[in-house]
């Protein structure tokens, strides 16, 4: 069986990645795609004014609305899918998960930024790249 790690932020950038997956009959032989979705945690400030228990559902419901669209054009396209939430640092939880689950690649939606606006905010891809000891496709 063959891993791909799915990466989505629930933008149409995403949704691309996913139909590039289930148009691409060389990928679909042997495949489990594990879509996963990774919510910034929170300040310790927020922490003592809500509770961890509503913390936690909110980066759940979050996290489910990011990954909908993309489980349901995986579906349609037949593809075997898991599910995965994390809360963290998006680049290195990605990561960590595709070595975990020995992923063969991990893709991605790019939002092709201009490179002004990438070294302001930072880029995912950009850090997924430099890390991640697997292939990594930009969608």
């Amino acid at each position: 069986m063959n891993n791909i790690v799915l990466a989505t932020d629930g933008s149409a950038y995403s949704d691309a990645a996913a139909r590039y997956l289930t148009n691409n009959l060389l990928l679909q032989h042997d495949l489990t795609v594990h879509v996963v979705h990774c919510e910034p945690g929170v300040t310790g400030d927020v922490e003592s004014f809500i509770s961890h228990d509503e913390i936690a559902a909110w980066h759940h419901e979050q996290s489910e609305k990011a990954m909908q669209s993309v489980t349901e054009i995986l579906r349609a396209g037949n593809l075997a899918v898991e599910c995965h939430e994390f809360v963290g640092s998006a680049p290195e939880r990605i990561v960590e998960y595709a070595d975990t689950v020995q992923a063969v690649a991990i893709v991605m939606g790019s939002h092709h930024r201009a490179p002004f606006l990438n070294a302001i905010i930072g880029s995912v891809s950009g850090r997924v790249l430099a890390q991640a000891r697997c292939p990594v496709l930009l969608i």
